[in-house]
């Protein structure tokens, strides 16, 4: 009932210039009604059909997603929509607006026999749509599909577990829902009371994790910033002043720490509203983790999962955070390090981080993928389904990320882990973010180079000199043999639209396969 509902609205929307909107829940459920009733009369869809949802942080992408499963409609992620992976799509939902239109134009779909397009658009998001209009002449009442078990509730886009971006579908709508009330509950700690923001992109699972699902389940609110671009001001005065838990991904907290010119910015802030801190996507480096805990006095609490089957290991609230862990495995799922046999190593041995089905294939695993790849069915080796990075657990039960299997170095017989060697480098103050791959070398097979981006006060000092600096530093922060013996300064890193370094781009290069 409306008046059992939390007092904190659903969803509370900003853009910095002074445009709000807020929705209760008793609001977000009309509205919702009166949105899947365009889609299934005026728009004529039906039960199962493909509705690619093209939105940027406006919030028009909440009310049609919600509207979408209230129509049984299935939602496949924008960023699945490229000319190499192409997806059946039965209707498009787009918003008028300049990027998007020329956004829309570069890319190819496999269609079907018909593409229509419903344009979006809230006053406040620029330009005029017909869905406000549209909205105005069906009914309020709309009568929700129950979907079947079996049926899949979404399409979802993953990178790096295959050599190819691959989709797949994901769980039925039951186990789904059910999946993140019970495995997010504790790593997000949320309250009905709280104001959740999730800075991903709307393109990604994580969009859907964080501000959908596993907030809405627990009746929390989901705040959404739309900016233009990140910028380091904009995120602190929003957790300043709006924000009580959030989520980060390395992006967005490298930015706003790593910087020289914001490492003393940041204290100028003081959260007081801030209660809980976690992190996903990426691992952060220990002096991203340190310079956030001494300025907030609240640890980040960091998680480890996949598309195509959720966490996988979190640091729990109430659990005891050891810096720099993913923390410990997750239920349902019995995680495991083992080797390229399938058989389980103890613990300090590195391997590959791998999930063992207890019995049945689990109830929140992904359903298949869509498009299939060749390594699609080397996913799993023996009762082991892997995911595809290297990693090390401790005696305490506590996982700590290595790196993919396929970024793992190894010079003269030694494993090299970047993940390592990017940490010790962030370290030196005239490093604001590094990735390392490996590069062909003559002796050794192959040896490490780091990509580096300087910070400002550094982009003039002698580069040979600073390369040096910067190995002898490696040398002492891990080991003598896996300092960067090739350094390489750049202006910026190629990286996806989440933020996740492309070292695969740069590993090409380095090998000659561009």
């Amino acid at each position: 009932q409306a008046g059992e509902r939390p007092a904190n609205p659903a969803l509370w929307w900003v853009n910095g210039k002074g445009d709000e909107v807020k929705w209760s829940f008793e609001e977000l459920g009309s509205l919702s009604r009166k949105a899947a009733n365009v889609l299934t009369d005026p728009c004529g869809l039906k039960r199962g059909d493909r509705v690619a949802v093209i939105l940027p942080h406006i919030p028009d992408w909440w009310l049609v997603n919600v509207a979408c499963m209230r129509t049984e409609l299935l939602v496949p992620t924008e960023a699945m929509l490229t000319k190499n992976r192409k997806i059946r799509v039965d209707f498009l939902l787009l918003i008028n607006d300049n990027y998007y239109i020329k956004f829309l134009k570069k890319k190819e779909y496999d269609c079907g026999n018909q593409l229509e397009s419903l344009c979006l658009s809230f006053s406040l998001c620029g330009g005029e749509g017909n869905l406000p209009i549209l909205m105005t002449t069906v009914f309020t009442d709309h009568q929700d599909e129950n979907r079947n078990s079996l049926e899949p509730i979404s399409n979802n886009n993953m990178f790096g577990s295959l050599s190819v971006p691959g989709k797949f579908t994901h769980p039925e709508r039951p186990s789904y829902v059910f999946y993140f009330s019970i495995s997010f509950r504790y790593w997000l700690d949320l309250k009905s009371s709280d104001i959740m923001w999730n800075m991903s992109d709307t393109g990604w699972i994580k969009a859907a994790i964080g501000s959908v699902f596993s907030t809405w389940l627990q009746g929390a609110c989901v705040f959404v910033h739309r900016m233009a671009q990140f910028d380091t001001d904009t995120l602190l005065d929003n957790i300043k002043y709006y924000i009580i838990l959030k989520e980060r991904t390395e992006k967005c907290l490298t930015n706003a720490l790593n910087q020289s010119t914001q490492k003393e910015c940041l204290f100028l802030y003081k959260f007081k509203k801030l209660r809980h801190c976690l992190t996903g996507g990426e691992p952060l480096n220990p002096e991203v983790l340190e310079q956030w805990e001494a300025q907030t006095g609240l640890e980040l609490y960091e998680g480890y999962g996949q598309t195509e089957v959720g966490i996988i290991c979190a640091n729990q609230k109430g659990q005891e955070i050891k810096q720099g862990s993913m923390g410990k495995g997750v239920l349902p799922y019995d995680v495991q390090i083992i080797d390229e046999n399938g058989n389980i190593l103890p613990p300090g041995k590195e391997g590959e981080i791998a999930l063992r089905p207890k019995s049945t294939r689990p109830f929140c695993f992904f359903s298949e993928y869509v498009v299939k790849d060749v390594q699609s069915t080397s996913h799993f080796i023996g009762d082991f389904y892997t995911t595809g990075d290297r990693g090390v657990m401790d005696s305490d039960g506590y996982f700590w990320f290595v790196g993919r299997a396929d970024d793992v170095i190894i010079s003269s017989g030694y494993r090299i882990g970047p993940f390592e060697v990017e940490s010790a480098l962030i370290e030196h103050p005239a490093v604001v973010e590094s990735a390392v791959v490996s590069s062909p070398d003559p002796v050794r097979g192959e040896v490490v180079k780091a990509f580096v981006v300087l910070s400002a006060p550094f982009k003039s000092s002698n580069p040979e000199k600073l390369i040096l600096e910067l190995q002898d530093h490696v040398k002492k922060s891990t080991a003598p043999y896996k300092y960067p013996r090739k350094v390489e300064f750049v202006p910026e890193l190629p990286k996806t639209v989440t933020g996740k370094i492309k070292r695969n781009v740069l590993r090409d290069h380095e090998w000659g396969r561009t």
